[in-house]
């Protein structure tokens, strides 16, 4: 099941303004100039206000060389392993390979594109406000980097994540879509546990979804095609059709290559299927799929 505050290091605002507080673990637990960074970009996040321009960053050349690694690294693997739809985003959004671009200038190509907007990230924001935000077409993006040591490598989602991997594919108006639709769902739930199973089937398909597309297994899921590790080993996965009750219910672990995904037969079923999933999902659903599979 899927754990979102895992996957983003805690953020506090106390009287010493933000404080990111990193696993021991992190690549970045013992550089206090990584530290203080962090805290930096977490602070102009949360004083944001809807309305304002988003925060500016003012990258440096080391975080700037960072986004031309990863970015020069998975060109080559976006042509062999990607949908045609990611990259046709892809082309359409145009994002630098030089330079981190400024969330304000992503956001306003997506709005251009899909109707999209981006709002600035601390880290980990509530479930109900993240999903439900996608009904309005509004995507939260963290606007830090990894740490420098380890540059294909991040042990939580960052600005290469949210916009290399999301981003693209909200250039893609049928993947715009799906998302959208999601949002209505986490919006339509009243408990806790619709919510997650919504977050769950999101997490196996916009964030680790796969399809085959003519005659190949490729991916679409966000965390593949930002992932310089993960997108050359999904191949090699268990590889299930839709499921969405095994989806919702399914015990996986975060912090591994996925040993299973699920595949859809080709971009009809991601916008039939999963879109219309998400657009008839009420807190009713889970107990109906779990009635389907005993009666199955």
């Amino acid at each position: 099941m899927f754990e979102e505050a895992q996957l983003y290091a805690p953020v506090t605002d106390g009287p010493d303004g933000a404080q990111v507080h990193l696993a021991d673990d992190h690549p970045g637990a013992n550089d206090p100039d990584y530290r203080r960074r962090r805290n930096e970009i977490a602070q102009a996040a949360l004083s944001w206000e809807p309305g304002q321009p988003l925060p500016t960053v003012d990258y440096t050349d080391e975080e700037h060389a960072i986004w031309a690694t990863v970015s020069r690294e998975l060109r080559a693997k976006h042509e062999t392993y990607a949908i045609r739809a990611f990259l046709e985003g892809k082309e359409a959004l145009a994002l630098p390979e030089d330079h981190v671009p400024q969330l304000q200038e992503v956001s306003d190509r997506l709005s251009s594109l899909t109707g999209f907007r981006l709002h600035p990230a601390a880290g980990l924001v509530p479930l109900d406000v993240f999903y439900g935000s996608l009904a309005d077409r509004v995507f939260h993006s963290t606007q830090y980097l990894r740490h420098g040591s380890t540059p294909l490598y991040t042990p939580e989602p960052d600005i290469l994540h949210e916009i290399v991997g999301h981003g693209n594919l909200l250039a893609s108006p049928e993947v715009a879509e799906v998302k959208r639709l999601a949002g209505e769902a986490a919006r339509r739930c009243e408990t806790e546990a619709g919510l997650q199973f919504v977050a769950d089937v999101f997490w196996f398909t916009i964030e680790f979804g796969v399809m085959h597309e003519h005659g190949e297994l490729r991916c679409y899921g966000a965390g593949l095609l930002s992932s310089y590790g993960e997108i050359e080993e999904f191949r090699g996965a268990e590889i299930r059709p839709l499921d969405f009750h095994e989806m919702g219910t399914f015990d996986y672990d975060i912090t591994h290559y996925q040993p299973v995904l699920f595949a859809c037969d080709g971009m009809s079923e991601l916008t039939e299927r999963v879109g219309g999933f998400f657009a008839e999902f009420t807190d009713e659903t889970p107990a109906r799929l779990a009635a389907g599979a005993k009666v199955a």
